[in-house]
């Protein structure tokens, strides 16, 4: 048996916090309120951002139909990226990575989608904390169940069966 086999799971570490939340110590709110802020103060840039793009657009008088497409086209963009970040937090991505590829521009064009999702995600927990602590904790009962399986002398085990069949 490999020394890998005999190790208990350890747990996988998540953007910002690290493996604070296991035990939810090391600052993990701390940590959480400096996400939550950070990731509102990036929200609020974001939507400045776009709102004096917008405003230059305006500016350049492009016309009705194009500022209309524009809101639009980041409206969809910021939902579409706010939804598959949120699901990114409750079950785990496909590998497929033409998949991933395609998301990218959305992603890229609805990043306010993106930090508001990471935003409303840190007053509940750190981001992901579920999916992996899920995870983590099903490791944790195989491990379990694979040690005390195999615990115990298997010396006096053979020596039993033997008494049994003799």
């Amino acid at each position: 048996m490999s020394a890998a086999q005999n190790e208990a799971p350890r747990p996988e570490p998540l953007r910002f916090f690290g493996t604070t939340w296991v035990d939810r110590g090391g600052g993990y709110t701390a940590r959480r309120v400096g996400l939550a802020v950070g990731s509102l103060a990036a929200t609020a840039a974001g939507a400045v951002a776009l709102f004096l793009g917008y405003q230059g657009l305006s500016v350049a008088a492009v016309g009705d139909l194009i500022s209309l497409l524009i809101i639009l086209t980041f409206s969809a963009c910021s939902f579409l990226a706010f939804i598959t970040t949120w699901q990114g937090f409750t079950r785990r991505r496909g590998t497929d990575p033409s998949v991933e590829r395609s998301l990218q521009s959305i992603r890229l064009v609805g990043f306010v989608g993106i930090f508001f999702a990471w935003f409303l995600r840190s007053l509940v927990e750190a981001p992901g904390e579920r999916l992996h602590r899920a995870d983590y904790q099903r490791e944790s009962r195989l491990h379990e169940r694979r040690r005390v399986a195999r615990s115990g002398n298997p010396a006096t085990r053979n020596s039993r069966a033997r008494a049994r069949r003799g």
